[in-house]
């Protein structure tokens, strides 16, 4: 459980020393692999994401966390309503004095913070997805915003396609990539999460595609692991691929500094879907991760890539 101090009066919440060492102790504690990621940072960025990671941290936690029984509509009406505080630059709790110095630091719009509450109200009222589609603008709205948000802390660089000769060629969009990746992550959460989440009688495949593979709603409670449940996950697994191909288009288009962490993130995350599959896609009795010593491996190639790419 996300533990915050007692909030007192805004003029004595904390200091910004304080507040950013906060962030950071509690993104080390709940994404350990993310947190590797922001150590290739530099130390004005890495705080920045801290800080946007635990206000996503404690969005999410409304809706997935131990009390989130007691959420409704209206808890999030006054959730969306301190947003509109923070960015009026106000704190609330001490971890809001990081997330302001880092909104007066960096150009961050405050739409996808507002759609990844929208995120929140669809977990409120849905445990069903009838199709990808429908998955798809809930990936966005609880992870690819994340994208958005910390794209413009990882900055763009400016000089790419200035040659004469790139001036033909079509201008990649790097907002669009940062969406990519984060809808890849949220696919990645959700196979290695399939038997977590039936266990709170959750399904986020979409049953369109359960359907397709002949997997009923009572086989996946069950977790049966058999050849149609084989293919169904392979299915999804090359799907996220798919979006992680289309996010690495967007590595090359960030600034130097942020290319190398960004690469490790994105392997590191990428390699979840291996091991599902050394797993045999047994997904309801064994937790996919990676161990550490492959993370390890995987920074040499993703520096390289970062350099070369």
């Amino acid at each position: 459980m996300l533990q915050l101090p007692e909030s007192p009066h805004v003029t004595t919440l904390t200091s910004l020393d304080n507040a950013y060492e906060l962030c950071r102790q509690i993104t080390a504690e709940y994404s350990k692999t993310f947190y590797l990621g922001t150590l290739l940072m530099p130390e004005e960025k890495r705080r920045a994401i801290w800080a946007i990671y635990v206000w996503c941290r404690r969005t999410d936690e409304l809706v997935d966390g131990p009390n989130s029984a007691e959420t409704t509509n209206a808890t999030l009406d006054q959730w969306e309503e301190n947003l509109e505080t923070l960015f009026a630059g106000h704190p609330i709790d001490p971890v809001d004095v990081a997330l302001i110095d880092t909104l007066e630091r960096f150009s961050i719009d405050i739409q996808p913070f507002r759609d990844m509450i929208a995120g929140q109200r669809m977990d409120l009222y849905r445990s069903r997805y009838e199709t990808f589609e429908e998955l798809e603008l809930y990936c966005y709205r609880v992870a690819g915003t994340v994208g958005l948000m910390s794209t413009a802390v990882m900055g763009v660089d400016t000089r790419r396609g200035t040659a004469p000769w790139d001036q033909a060629q079509p201008k990649a969009n790097p907002e669009s990539k940062a969406i990519a990746l984060g809808i890849a992550n949220q696919l990645t959460n959700i196979l290695r999460d399939v038997g977590e989440d039936a266990l709170r009688g959750r399904i986020y495949l979409p049953l369109e595609d359960l359907e397709q593979f002949n997997y009923s709603e009572k086989d996946l409670f069950n977790g049966v692991v058999d050849d149609r449940w084989r293919a169904l996950m392979q299915f999804q697994i090359d799907r996220a691929r798919h979006f992680f191909t289309e996010a690495e288009q967007g590595v090359r288009l960030l600034s130097p500094d942020a290319r190398f962490p960004v690469w490790s993130a994105l392997m590191l995350y990428r390699g979840i879907l291996n091991v599902i599959e050394r797993n045999q896609y047994d997904v309801f009795r064994q937790r996919a991760y990676v161990p550490n010593w492959q993370k390890f491996l995987y920074l040499p190639i993703a520096k390289l890539k970062a350099e070369v790419l």
